[in-house]
């Protein structure tokens, strides 16, 4: 991670809703907060390990009402729909950006094979507490690995849900 570049600005862009991300080896990147959405880092989306991914709807006109900064490694961003508990690593923000086109093509393939449109409304789980945006208030950082297959959350037992 020694060549991991560092933040150089945030940016919260209300009304294109998109958060733009400058780094100390002169990219920037505009991440849609839809994208950051539906790939967000929590247990909520990502699930509790490898095939639990919760496919996410409706959120292209979500919004980010207020950013924390987490330490020096993150930031943990407070959207409309009520979702905070996703904790965004600078390393994953910037993965986003670098494979921002290849995620969206991705998106819409989960979605086709779903057989469901971007805009659909969510699906609410029965007795569920951690697809509620409850239960799990904290996640783990993104893996260091891939940002498309990224296990984050609750893989490793870190928050109170159960598995």
């Amino acid at each position: 991670m020694a060549d991991m570049p560092l933040p150089q600005s945030l940016t919260v862009h209300a009304a294109s809703r998109m958060l733009e991300v400058g780094y100390s080896d002169g990219k920037t990147f505009r991440l849609p907060f839809e994208l950051m959405r539906v790939y967000s880092p929590s247990a909520e989306v990502q699930g509790h390990g490898p095939g639990q991914e919760v496919l996410q709807t409706g959120k292209r006109h979500v919004g980010i009402d207020n950013i924390e900064q987490v330490g020096n490694y993150a930031i943990k961003p407070f959207f409309s729909d009520g979702h905070e508990s996703g904790l965004f690593t600078w390393h994953y923000l910037y993965e986003l950006g670098e494979k921002q086109d290849a995620l969206w093509k991705e998106y819409e393939a989960r979605l086709q094979a779903a057989g469901v449109d971007r805009d659909a409304p969510m699906p609410q789980k029965a007795g569920s507490s951690c697809g509620t945006g409850g239960g799990c208030g904290s996640s783990a950082p993104a893996p260091e690995s891939s940002a498309a297959s990224s296990g984050g959350g609750c893989g490793s037992g870190s928050c109170g849900c159960a598995s």
